[in-house]
């Protein structure tokens, strides 16, 4: 398997197997940041998405690329809905960094990153983000950060609660991930 390098001397699995199909709730999550432009300025907008329902788990919004705001976003959905058994990234500095890296392993997670310039790997959260751009930002000149705070996490309600995907049966991410989940918490 090919790894990427990392940091000092980590290595990672450079991708996410094609082989390894998603079959539940929890087993990938993935993560990446997306420009939001405003009236005046940009923030930038991170989260955590659950690969098999496409859920939004967690969010951020900031006014940097910082890593801070990404590790928040990561212990919001792990402390919320448990541990994935893969967390995939790209190659961006903040899921390379030392802090990100170790919230990652002290949670027993399997680090899978995208190849270098491989925007479809993590074509979930691509999708997500043309979503919202075209669904909501686009359609709003956010005059401040709060505003925008209040636009975006009102989208991101109805994307997991209201929004059905074809890909999912035309479940919403809500009952995709949800209904899963209820099988397999009887069985345990």
């Amino acid at each position: 398997m090919p790894v990427a390098q990392h940091g000092k001397d980590a290595e990672y699995q450079k991708y996410l197997d094609e082989r390894n199909a998603i079959r539940q709730p929890n087993q990938v999550w993935a993560m990446d940041i997306s420009y939001i432009p405003m009236a005046r300025g940009f923030v930038y907008l991170c989260a955590v998405v659950d690969w098999f329902s496409r859920r939004v788990l967690s969010w951020r919004l900031s006014i940097t690329m910082e890593t801070a705001f990404c590790i928040e976003a990561v212990e919001e959905a792990l402390s919320r809905y448990g541990k994935p058994d893969i967390f995939n990234t790209d190659q961006g500095s903040q899921f390379t960094s030392i802090d990100f890296i170790t919230v990652l392993k002290t949670a027993g997670i399997e680090i899978s990153m995208d190849g270098k310039g491989a925007w479809r790997d993590n074509v979930f959260v691509e999708r997500l983000w043309r979503s919202i751009k075209y669904e909501e930002v686009y359609l709003h000149a956010y005059k401040t950060v709060p505003e925008a705070r209040t636009g975006i996490g009102r989208y991101l309600t109805f994307y997991n609660t209201r929004r059905p995907h074809s890909s999912l049966d035309r479940q919403t991410p809500d009952q995709a991930y949800f209904n899963a989940l209820t099988p397999m918490m009887v069985a345990a």
